[in-house]
């Protein structure tokens, strides 16, 4: 009896071993657990940031929590079933900020955040169709590496200009727009704190960061009765998981946005940006991880791509409908497949701990604060950024196009308008150099989509 039992054991490990390749991309269960568990402290920030992004679009925080654990598990465990491959997916940083302050903000383009999940949803047909088309690949190879590069830092900058800014530490000055915090706001020295020491450990090659530095600064908070000081930190028995309840606003909330979203004069610039920053983003991932993960062939194709397109794009979908703009493929992955992670058995083993995070909602609620996660986005930023270093600068066009890609981004405060000034400067830069036929016919169309956007907006719009 004993025999058989071992005997079944053995052929459903085999049969798991097979299904995932465990034992031929050279792995093991022992370095699929341990990378699933690191890729999942890698991202676990995201369950702390994601709510205080979007909290300021005036989404209920609660309920942001849930919809985030729960996309993050289910796609995550999705792309470990259908694409087998170790990638974790959750709410991407910087489509987040996109969606709070670009999109919906007061000083945004004036969409309700149920509008924008709508719009959020459009974006992520959009994407899905582009995946399982031809059209994916036309696309990639017409936006050139260059400016895929500096929207990339662009996003980089925003976020980072956002974490100093709801920290504190950016502050409001009527001469200048924008001026430096005087240090005397114990918050802004807190948030201060929390960056310094994010970057550090960083810079010591330290792989969990930021959920280290989430972790300390928001202790050192409590203890110092900078954070909850208003209502003081509640025992054992006061914590509470009545907020969760609020997914039944945010999962209600694209039903309510598809009633006026398509009245929105913006909306295929808003779709438009969703969709390229998912595509990008996720595609970034892929050609980052697959070479380490030993994923890439020797034709140069990567296993799981197409697949890996359809899980985040259909997570995308999915994610907006529970109340969490787009979805997609986290770096951060990098860090499990580092560690090990070689199959999707690992991405289960990371879904199945955002699911488990449900349970430390009463707990984790506290680090959703904007001196706490400062210092994630500052570090995300500085992350992102470091794809400066790859751009041509020494080529007028591409310095010029990336630069005004990156500057607009910032100081309109819009990742829309920075894609936008990116594709229209770099059409307007290899025309003067008279090279018609070396861009892409999609650049030539999306350049006069995003300039008669401005033009219909200075003629016709107050």
């Amino acid at each position: 009896m004993e025999t058989k039992k071992k005997e079944n054991g053995s052929t459903f490990l085999e049969k798991v071993d097979h299904f995932f390749k465990i034992s031929e991309r050279g792995s093991s269960f022992r370095n699929e657990i341990i990378g699933g568990l690191v890729t999942f402290l890698a991202m676990a920030y995201i369950l702390a940031v994601n709510p205080d992004i979007l909290g300021k679009a005036g989404m209920p925080v609660g309920g942001v929590f849930l919809a985030t654990a729960i996309i993050a598990g289910i796609a995550t465990i999705a792309m470990g079933l259908y694409a087998k491959i170790p990638f974790g997916l959750a709410p991407g940083m910087g489509t987040n900020a996109f969606f709070a302050y670009t999109i919906v903000g007061p000083n945004g383009l004036g969409y309700t955040w149920q509008e924008a999940l709508a719009a959020g949803i459009v974006a992520g047909v959009l994407f899905l169709l582009l995946s399982i088309t031809p059209a994916r690949k036309m696309i990639i190879e017409a936006i050139p590496a260059n400016l895929r590069l500096a929207i990339g830092a662009g996003i980089g900058f925003f976020i980072a200009f956002i974490g100093l800014k709801e920290a504190g530490i950016i502050v409001r000055n009527e001469g200048t727009l924008v001026g430096l915090t005087n240090f005397k706001d114990p918050i802004a020295l807190l948030a201060l704190f929390g960056i310094v020491l994010a970057l550090i450990l960083h810079t010591m090659d330290f792989k969990f960061a930021i959920i280290t530095t989430i972790f300390t600064t928001a202790i050192i908070g409590v203890i110092l009765g900078l954070i909850w000081k208003d209502v003081g930190f509640p025992s054992f028995g006061e914590f509470s998981y009545q907020g969760l309840g609020e997914i039944k606003t945010t999962s209600k909330g694209f039903i309510e946005g598809f009633k006026t979203v398509f009245t929105k004069a913006d909306l295929v610039l808003v779709v438009i940006s969703l969709a390229f920053l998912d595509m990008f983003d996720t595609m970034g991932t892929f050609l980052a991880t697959a070479g380490p993960a030993g994923l890439i062939h020797e034709d140069g194709s990567i296993d799981g791509l197409e697949k890996g397109l359809i899980v985040d794009s259909g997570a995308t979908i999915i994610g907006n409908m529970l109340g969490t703009p787009v979805v997609t493929t986290y770096v951060e992955s990098s860090t499990g497949i580092q560690a090990g992670a070689r199959t999707g058995l690992a991405s289960i083993v990371t879904g199945v701990l955002f699911l488990l995070s449900i349970l430390l909602f009463p707990v984790l609620v506290v680090f959703s604060d904007s001196a706490i996660t400062a210092s994630a986005l500052v570090l995300v930023g500085v992350l992102m950024a470091m794809q400066l270093k790859n751009i041509e600068w020494d080529k007028a066009d591409v310095a010029i196009t990336a630069f005004m890609t990156i500057a607009i981004m910032v100081l309109s405060y819009s990742i829309s308008n920075g894609i936008a000034f990116g594709i229209i400067f770099y059409v307007i830069t290899n025309l003067a150099k008279k090279r018609y036929k070396e861009i892409h016919p999609v650049m030539y169309t999306l350049a006069a989509v995003f300039a008669s956007y401005y033009l219909i907006m200075a003629l016709f719009l107050k």
